[in-house]
């Protein structure tokens, strides 16, 4: 195994960039979280990069790898590539360097991190259905016209100034047992467990350090199995922010070496999670920045200690957010929606009401129709959106409905 002090990035490289960035960033605050403390039997902490400037840590890599840059490359100006977040932070750090940048981002990205990219005075070319396609232009355009490409997590500073949030951490929450964070290309983990495991060692003791995954886009658990990178084929989940197919060659060298473990969880899992911050933590969220909380409530974390989670980001797309909403509601249990025939003749919806009235279930929509390929004559098909209680509410419901002769069909 390498030593620290022989890996790409050191710990001197992470104080040297926390220095660069003292009155760039916010030094963003740790929230306790009581309700999830309770529910995993340990102290859990929110670290809320979500409110650090232009909505996530991404501004911290970003600026220490343009900072050093010399006069005649920032000339030259930046291209990047992003979803979303790198793109903020890069916009913004070339605004405050007065650097001209230039961002790639995918045909479907957010509307809001568009509109925020360009508000920062960014260039935004759109191009590619994902974050690989948009980075290969990027570097296209970089070797054609000069421009520096700047990485969103294969870089030596981008991972360093990423790595400042661990020195944070520490500083706030200083007997912290294990650090939960999300992971894509790998730079916010690699740089977060050079800073952490470099410090436990100073003060002679274990600092877990563990890396999230959404299962649809878990490049890294295959790659560390591999001991090589081991791009996927397809990549799907909300969590645009971490959806990336093949893990970067230089914090994949740190996270192999230092990092204790890589899990993943679920789109459901995911969106609990957001809806769990929404209501308990009052965080606004996007699904990248759950990843942690997410693997926290599935039990995936055994014995956690006192735990900080890294909540990446807050830059969701409201549209995205009324699914997910929706998603998490019907993941819980508070949620459903089902379908059953019924005689066409009058009295027939208003006993279904009465029945779903007696259980205290609250109908939220309804479709009503006559046609169809499935629907015999004299039949009607009925769809009921459902606000229950859980579970188990749920279950009463559909019993009754049953009870009364009804054949109600769980669509979600």
């Amino acid at each position: 195994m390498n030593t620290l002090e022989t890996l790409p990035v050191t710990l001197d490289d992470v104080l040297k960039a926390q220095e660069l960035l003292e009155g760039i960033i916010t030094k963003t605050p740790i929230e306790t979280s009581r309700a999830l403390g309770t529910m995993v039997g340990g102290e859990v902490f929110f670290k809320c990069e979500n409110l650090q400037r232009a909505g996530s840590f991404k501004v911290r890599g970003a600026y220490v790898r343009m900072a050093r840059l010399s006069p005649e490359e920032k000339a030259r100006g930046v291209v990047a590539a992003s979803a979303g977040n790198h793109a903020q932070g890069v916009a913004v750090a070339a605004k405050s360097l007065g650097i001209k940048a230039r961002i790639y981002m995918p045909l479907g990205v957010a509307l809001p991190k568009l509109a925020a990219t360009r508000s920062h005075g960014a260039e935004v070319v759109l191009h590619g259905h994902n974050v690989d396609e948009a980075l290969a232009e990027a570097q296209r355009y970089a070797d054609e016209s000069g421009a520096v490409f700047v990485h969103p997590f294969d870089n030596v500073d981008v991972v360093a100034g990423q790595g400042t949030i661990g020195l944070e951490i520490l500083e706030q929450v200083p007997d912290v047992d294990t650090i939960l964070m999300g992971v894509g290309g790998g730079g916010l983990l690699a740089g977060v467990a050079v800073a952490i495991k470099a410090k436990a060692k100073e003060l002679g003791r274990e600092i877990r350090i563990i890396g999230v995954q959404a299962e649809n886009a878990a490049a890294y658990p295959p790659s560390l199995a591999a001991d090589a990178l081991v791009p996927l084929k397809k990549v799907s989940t909300m969590a645009d922010g971490i959806a990336v197919g093949r893990p970067g060659q230089l914090p994949f060298s740190i996270i192999r070496e230092l990092v204790d473990d890589v899990v993943t969880v679920s789109e459901d899992s995911l969106a609990r999670a957001l809806i769990f911050l929404l209501e308990r933590a009052k965080m606004v969220v996007e699904p990248a920045g759950a990843v942690g909380v997410a693997a926290l409530m599935d039990g995936t974390i055994e014995n956690p200690g006192k735990v900080a989670v890294v909540l990446s980001g807050g830059n969701i797309d409201p549209m995205l957010m009324l699914k997910v909403i929706q998603r998490g509601l019907s993941a819980a249990g508070r949620f459903m929606t089902v379908r059953m025939m019924l005689d066409d003749r009058p009295g027939s919806l208003a006993t279904i009401a009465r029945i779903i009235a007696e259980n205290d279930a609250n109908v939220t929509g309804l479709d009503h129709t006559r046609v169809g390929g499935a629907i015999s004559m004299g039949d009607v098909s009925i769809t009921i959106n459902l606000e229950t209680k859980g579970h188990e509410h749920g279950k009463q419901v559909l019993e009754a409905l049953r009870a009364e002769g009804f054949q109600p069909i769980v669509v979600h």
